[in-house]
């Protein structure tokens, strides 16, 4: 099985060549760029779906259902447990798109997706898009199986 991808913000069409998907789906969503990487365990809470680590610079923020724009994610492999059950209680960000393959992030969402039949997108981009997506309001992701 092949997939393909589409991305889009203000403007910006991705060339399926600047993305790479680690999980697939459909969402669209107000793009939130973070400042740093996020940790999801400790640093995030599944429950409201706020940045609760008070030495991040979005702290208090509320993430549930924008795309998601940042680096990487930073910290435990309990992340992936805290990423599923926001999943399951839909405070989960709509995709999550990184500079950096974070193969903790890419879990959660697969696992949401094993148990829950909950999809979010989960795609690393290369530097120019990475870019150009944190810049946009609105980002759409589209992946396709073949």
């Amino acid at each position: 099985m092949t997939s393909s991808v589409a991305v889009a913000g203000d403007g910006v069409i991705c060339s399926p060549t600047s993305i790479r998907i680690l999980v697939g789906g459909e969402a669209e969503g107000s793009t939130l760029a973070l400042d740093e990487p996020l940790s999801f365990w400790g640093g995030f809470e599944a429950e409201t779906g706020a940045i609760i680590d008070q030495r991040h610079p979005q702290a208090g923020t509320v993430i549930t259902g924008d795309v998601v724009v940042m680096s990487g994610g930073r910290g435990s492999s309990s992340a992936s447990s805290v990423i599923a059950e926001a999943i399951r209680l839909g405070t989960a960000p709509a995709a999550i798109i990184m500079a950096e393959a974070d193969e903790i992030v890419a879990l959660g969402a697969i696992v949401a997706d094993e148990l829950y039949d909950l999809q979010m997108p989960v795609l690393v981009a290369d530097s120019d898009t990475f870019v150009a997506l944190r810049a946009s309001s609105v980002i759409r992701v589209s992946t396709i199986d073949s």
